[in-house]
């Protein structure tokens, strides 16, 4: 089994900053990418940024430029730097992470969410 553990969400003004983090444990082998993703109330969850195991990256157009997500390997962390941050950015965050299980074969893994809420 795979457990992730989130943590760093909370409430701040906007333009204001904050770091998530999801610690991945467990049996943790041949991870191919980490991610994170947010569900506002009312929309559907969608994907935010994520980290290949090559460390390439990707960002939705809209966390483009004020968002940061980076990987400790040896602690089997991802990071999401949250920077100017706008109350559309408002929503429970989510930590996934997809695992090789052979082949083309893969499995997700999910954080319990963390609440980020951006005060105008």
């Amino acid at each position: 089994q795979v457990q992730l553990v989130e943590s760093g969400g909370g409430l701040v003004q906007a333009g204001g900053s904050l770091r998530l983090s999801c610690a991945a444990s467990g049996r943790v082998f041949s991870i191919d990418r980490m991610g994170w993703y947010r569900q506002a109330p009312g929309k559907l969850r969608e994907l935010v940024a994520l980290i290949t195991s090559g460390g390439s990256t990707y960002y939705v157009d809209s966390v483009k430029g004020r968002f940061t997500i980076s990987r400790d390997n040896t602690k089997n962390t991802v990071y999401l730097q949250m920077n100017s941050l706008k109350p559309e950015d408002t929503a429970v965050y989510y930590c996934n992470v997809r695992l090789l299980t052979g082949g083309s074969s893969f499995a997700d893994y999910w954080g319990q969410g963390t609440q980020v809420t951006v005060s105008s």
